[in-house]
């Protein structure tokens, strides 16, 4: 069990470090307090952190754990050699990220991005006839069938898509009518109106998304990412949507974040930029709570740690 439990102040980005703490505190003896890097890490045994910084691994500590899914930024064989343990948050925000592309992929089809832009321009105008479309019948490929993968899955399924999906091992999942293996990418997006993408990012799936892969893609056809940046070519993406080979994309994530001011992707009429925010969700910090609660009753039993990356 840890006797000092840490909340990085940078989970500011995604909640007010002081609700997570409220949520842990009084659980056990365990004392739970925020921190900033520096000098207020000393003592702490554990810490629940959305950023990394070189100090932790000189901090003492023996257990970090990362509000969000991805944790491409630790660096794991440092943690290895440090001893430290690092759990990510997977599997908590398959409803809320699925909720998100099915919303991005219903403004797309029924043009309520161009609506909202019109309002803005208080201009009161019909799309062309032939632009909008209903999502029933219409193909989606997911790209990664995890917790987020299956979260999209299920939605698109529930409103009547034609839902297909890409994984390592390709067997069955539900609400997914054809799964392919990783090696048959292009293949898969071929004939999707909407390809997906929730995959992490590691060495395999870095750049997965490039320019021959949105050449095999259809030329009326939507990119959603929700996955991470650097698993799409954003200069190749940029290209596709200029020269109209892509119909358009909702992007959730980037290579740069925040995006750039000078970035064409703000301009594009048919791409929907958000801020990394598809996770995003009031009950985001009780779930956080829940499995850091858990883990911590782990640790006192000497059990192994739930959702353990290094």
């Amino acid at each position: 069990m840890t006797d000092t439990l840490g909340v990085h102040d940078s989970v500011d980005a995604v909640f007010p470090p002081a609700a997570l703490r409220g949520l842990l505190a009084g659980d056990d003896a365990c004392e739970v307090r925020v921190v900033e890097t520096g000098a207020a890490l000393d003592g702490c045994d554990a810490l629940v952190t959305f950023a990394y910084d070189e100090a932790f691994l000189a901090a003492g500590l023996s257990w970090i754990h990362s509000i969000q899914s991805g944790v491409d930024r630790f660096p794991f064989d440092d943690l290895r050699d440090h001893g430290v343990a690092l759990t990510n948050s997977t599997g908590i925000h398959g409803e809320s990220v699925g909720e998100t592309v099915v919303g991005t992929m219903l403004m797309l089809a029924r043009r309520l991005h161009a609506h909202r832009s019109r309002q803005e321009r208080r201009e009161w105008a019909w799309p062309a006839w032939d632009e909008p479309f209903t999502l029933r019948g219409e193909s989606l490929c997911v790209v990664g069938l995890g917790t987020l993968g299956r979260g999209i899955a299920t939605r698109a399924d529930a409103l009547g898509m034609d839902v297909s999906g890409v994984r390592r091992t390709p067997t069955p999942v539900a609400g997914v009518d054809r799964v392919y293996p990783a090696t048959a990418l292009d293949e898969a997006i071929a004939d999707a109106r909407f390809v997906a993408l929730a995959v992490p990012l590691t060495d395999e799936t870095a750049a997965l998304i490039d320019a021959a892969t949105l050449d095999a893609m259809r030329d009326d056809a939507y990119l959603v990412n929700v996955a991470r940046g650097g698993v799409v070519d954003q200069s190749a993406l940029v290209a596709a949507l200029e020269d109209g080979s892509l119909a358009g994309a909702a992007l959730d994530v980037f290579e740069t974040e925040p995006l750039p001011e000078d970035s064409p992707l703000w301009e594009m009429e048919d791409v929907v930029v958000t801020p990394h925010a598809a996770a995003a969700g009031r009950d985001y910090v009780e779930r956080v709570a829940a499995l850091v609660r858990e883990n911590r009753r782990r640790l006192g039993a000497g059990e192994a740690l739930a959702n353990r990356v290094v």
